[in-house]
């Protein structure tokens, strides 16, 4: 459990983003400090929580898909649409009491008191074909004027790009993250935003830039109470399953995901149809 720190700190290095989303959710259960949450039901343990600082080599390394990720292929699919397509930007209506906001609405049109929208993703890479070392290039998330008080406020608060040689480095920063059954989507969804960084980067620059290094900053890395028997059962297959057991690589995943990709097509043909989806 914790290590004498009100909120110990765990630092991992690990090759690929499964190999460094399981040492992370393996170090907050082992080192975790006890202490509940908002969101505690009757009877729920408190959660275990660290704060992380986690440094993925190459965030399109191989294998890259873990198989305990929550959910299933179908729901990364989706997930990774939001955030780099913002398929789901229409169900934003705060006032109809749903969505109060997308990762992707807040990148590609972050939208300012005054009324003027900021495409920040076209920022990050202006900066970067300008000046590849560049240390300004990023992306904020949280709105204080809006996000202060609300139900969900934003989780992930910024991104952070720059280039080192032919390596596009990416950091993103949460104030909160659920370790179990939500940062590996997380961190998927957002190297794939990487990827087309580092793509858009390319045609700039006329050489090729290529996903690097992924840091995964993270002040409140907790397991839920919970979800506790689910984590042990984790814990029980990391034990007793090879590491090629425990793992997908893109290549060997690629029919189920490209399944994945027409089911959702079709979702959206419905949507279009039914004036639900302009486009």
């Amino acid at each position: 459990m914790s290590d004498g720190y009100d909120l110990p700190l765990v630092c991992i290095k690990a090759e690929t983003l499964a190999e460094g989303w399981e040492k992370a959710v393996i170090a907050t259960w082992e080192r975790g400090t006890s202490i509940p949450t908002q969101y505690d039901q009757e009877g729920d343990p408190p959660s275990r929580d660290v704060s992380l600082a986690l440094a993925v080599r190459n965030a399109f390394g191989e294998p890259r898909i873990h198989r305990a990720l929550p959910g299933g292929i179908y729901d990364l699919e989706v997930y990774r649409q939001e955030v780099v397509y913002g398929i789901h930007d229409h169900w934003i209506d705060p006032e109809a009491g749903k969505w109060q906001y997308t990762y992707h609405e807040r990148i590609e049109a972050y939208e300012v008191p005054d009324g003027r929208i900021i495409n920040q993703l076209d920022y990050v890479v202006d900066a970067l074909a300008s000046a590849p070392h560049t240390r300004r290039a990023q992306i904020s998330i949280w709105k204080a004027w809006e996000d202060a008080g609300i139900h969900d406020p934003a989780c992930l608060q910024r991104m952070w790009f720059r280039v080192f040689g032919d390596r596009l480095l990416m950091a993103c920063h949460m104030r909160s993250n659920d370790a179990f059954k939500a940062s590996y989507m997380n961190m998927y969804a957002f190297t794939d935003l990487q990827r087309v960084v580092a793509e858009r980067l390319t045609e700039r620059l006329g050489r090729e830039i290529v996903p690097g290094q992924y840091n995964h900053m993270v002040d409140s890395f907790h397991i839920y109470g919970s979800y506790f028997e689910e984590v042990e059962a984790f814990l029980e297959t990391v034990e007793a399953r090879s590491w090629e057991e425990r793992t997908w690589t893109m290549a060997e995943m690629e029919p189920i995901i490209e399944d994945a990709r027409a089911r959702i097509e079709e979702h959206l043909k419905r949507e279009r149809a039914q004036g639900k989806l302009d486009g």
